[in-house]
């Protein structure tokens, strides 16, 4: 009997460690209430999410997706103008550099003979 019992046990415990690898639901939930608050366009309503769940600004809001785009598009895209201009400065930003200078093709520089 103790036999069969530890085959069921070594049987059955991939199952049990894959259902606990994933996201629990506190955390779950916790994120969607972020994202419903972000949606709701009130500023305080998105205050008292973040501080009753004791949530880091600087490293959930470029990181967290709500419905497959990041926060602040998820807000925009909700027209929550006001969360959306409150979290935009926790977003990572992209910087591009435009050579400005005038450059020529090698048909419009003109070779010159001394």
């Amino acid at each position: 009997m103790k036999k069969l019992l530890a085959i069921a046990v070594f049987a059955l415990s991939p199952m049990a460690f894959s259902v606990s690898a994933g996201m629990s639901t506190h955390m779950e939930n916790t994120l969607v209430a972020v994202c419903k608050a972000g949606a709701s366009n009130s500023l305080y309503k998105l205050r008292d999410t973040v501080k009753s769940y004791h949530i880091n600004k600087q490293r959930i809001f470029p990181r967290l997706v709500c419905n497959g785009e990041n926060f602040h598009q998820f807000a925009l895209s909700h027209g929550a103008d006001k969360t959306a201009a409150k979290i935009s400065p926790y977003m990572k930003g992209t910087v591009t550099i435009k050579d400005i200078a005038m450059t020529y093709g090698s048909d419009e520089i003109m070779a010159v003979n001394y």
